[in-house]
């Protein structure tokens, strides 16, 4: 049996898919009208134009049994610790957890079961959680698998093969490499989303706030390069294209935002799900879990971080309710990255 815990939009997604390609799963989510709904009438995914209801079945965390085998983490990145409390003593002796999340969640899932037993994951296929029962996809992405130490074994052979019921996944030996470059991007995100506005209005504003969205991305590269990391480019995102602007080339910055707005464009999600907990859900985002654990890592590399920092400012400034989404809300980015470009 696959337990996917949190059946949110990539968990829910994910289960979906593999539900209906024949396999025996289990959703755990800590929404009770989520799990009703799924039992009651199924769980239905909207991909590709077409609404699908799979038949799987659903429990709270409470809910969970023991000797679980296989568990796909999808709760967002500042739930990993409350999981993993509920995950470990009833993970089988054997058990696997891969982690479907944004951020580096596989060290927190490392310290508590084994780097052996964890195995990291790329997911930049977009969805979204509509209502109980009713998850949205919203377009596809690379999907990326790899164990910690970047061999290359049966098991994440294996693994790939059944998440292939969901995106094609290819198997690397630099699963880190594309953890850090889609944390970092995830950064440039964050800045997007203090904005009611679709990803590509943003990142095509102006010249200086594309500026400011390299700025904050080279930030997280500074730490990265300290971290000694290689980065890996995906999809819409290489890290290349970010160097070249940082030195000055002012066509591959323009390359770069063309990219990302070429992407948005072509999804159904064309808003984050930064922007979705925000401005829909009202909840936390993942800053801490994201944008925090950049600047901590940065500076304990001795990178300065001001752009990270003001930005988690913004952030949490606008979970709390002390400013309004807004235009002017990129402004003090904007002057970050005029005085630290002088």
């Amino acid at each position: 049996m696959v337990t996917v815990y949190g059946a949110g939009a990539i968990g829910g997604t994910t289960g979906a898919a593999l539900a209906r390609a024949g396999h025996e799963v289990l959703l755990v989510d800590s929404y009770a009208p989520h799990v009703e709904a799924i039992n009651a009438g199924g769980l239905t995914v909207d991909r590709d134009g077409a609404w699908t209801t799979i038949r799987v079945r659903a429990v709270a965390p409470d809910g969970l049994g023991d000797n679980l085998e296989l568990v796909f983490l999808a709760v967002k990145s500042h739930h990993t610790v409350d999981a993993l409390r509920e995950i470990t003593p009833r993970l089988a002796p054997g058990g696997t957890i891969v982690s479907l999340q944004n951020g580096l969640s596989e060290e927190l899932i490392a310290q508590a079961i084994g780097a052996g037993r964890t195995v990291g994951c790329l997911v930049n296929w977009a969805a979204d959680w509509v209502a109980p029962g009713r998850i949205l996809h919203g377009g596809h992405g690379a999907f990326v698998l790899g164990e910690l130490d970047g061999r290359i074994t049966p098991r994440v052979r294996e693994l790939a093969r059944l998440l292939s019921a969901v995106e094609e996944t290819p198997v690397t030996d630099n699963i880190w490499g594309y953890k850090w470059a889609k944390l970092i991007y995830g950064a440039l995100l964050f800045g997007t989303a203090v904005v009611d506005a679709h990803v590509y209005e943003v990142v095509e504003r102006s010249a200086d706030v594309q500026a400011a969205l390299v700025g904050i991305v080279g930030e997280g590269m500074a730490a990265s390069d300290k971290a000694g990391v290689r980065l890996e480019a995906f999809d819409e995102f290489d890290p290349t294209w970010y160097r070249a602007a940082l030195a000055g080339d002012l066509s591959a910055g323009a390359h770069a935002m063309t990219a990302i707005a070429t992407h948005y464009r072509a999804h159904t999600k064309t808003k984050t799900g930064i922007w979705r907990d925000l401005a829909v859900r009202r909840r936390k985002t993942e800053v801490d879990g994201q944008l925090g654990v950049l600047i901590r890592k940065g500076e304990a590399f001795g990178v300065a971080m001001p752009l990270m920092r003001k930005l988690s400012e913004l952030i949490r400034d606008l979970e709390d309710g002390r400013r309004e989404m807004a235009w002017e809300n990129l402004d003090p980015l904007v002057a970050l990255a005029q005085g630290s470009s002088r």
